[in-house]
């Protein structure tokens, strides 16, 4: 049984960086890794329809924070038998997003109504994707915390070089990216649902052996 292991941050915060390089050290190590990206863009209907209304389509589907998230939270319930399975074959399994995201950027679209809002928003995530869907929960969420004005940069300048990774609307929104970081540091010092780790983006030495101990 494997130790699942997500990744979070905003958009720009450097997930993928991290999981392919935890990935290599482990595989250095003679660990059986696997590792799976959410939203699973060309291999989920829910995934591409959720980008397609974020570029503009599909009406007024963006509108609603509820909506995209049940978007994003059917992509995953569509992934869990293979997550299972993934989980079951290997000694480690990381995601590049999870769960926590859907309840981050959630809570980040309704907070301007309300802190209950947004309360309410965290809460209806981790009831239907773990309660009701009933996804693997993680050991580990790991949130990368850098600076929101870096993490956007990163996003601008990966756009530029490259066509394939354009800004869709939730990135091109800096204010909601910005609420997206508060979100995530409020859950991460709950602890939301199971354990958290916050990272500053730099390296931390002995961090794969720790995540395995």
């Amino acid at each position: 049984m494997a130790t699942f292991i997500t990744v979070e941050g905003i958009d720009g915060a450097g997930k993928r960086t991290l999981v392919d390089g935890l990935r290599r050290g482990w595989e250095a190590d003679g660990v059986r890794v696997a590792t799976i990206a959410f939203p699973r863009y060309g291999e989920s209907v829910h995934a591409d329809l959720s980008a397609e209304a974020l570029r503009g389509f599909h009406g007024d589907v963006t509108d609603s924070a509820y909506a995209m998230a049940l978007l994003f939270a059917l992509d995953r319930r569509e992934a869990a038998p293979a997550l299972r399975s993934l989980i079951a074959e290997n000694d480690v399994v990381v995601a590049d997003r999870y769960v926590a995201s859907n309840a981050a950027y959630t809570a980040a679209r309704v907070a301007e109504r309300s802190t209950g809002a947004a309360v309410a928003a965290t809460e209806w995530v981790r009831a239907l994707e773990f309660d009701r869907f009933d996804l693997p929960v993680p050991d580990w969420q790991l949130f990368l915390g850098v600076p929101v004005e870096v993490a956007a940069q990163r996003a601008v300048d990966r756009a530029e070089t490259d066509a394939g990774r354009d800004r869709d609307r939730y990135e091109r929104d800096a204010a909601l990216q910005a609420r997206v970081d508060e979100a995530y540091r409020g859950l991460a010092a709950a602890q939301w649902v199971s354990p958290w780790r916050v990272l500053s983006g730099d390296p931390v030495p002995g961090l794969a052996a720790e995540l395995l101990a």
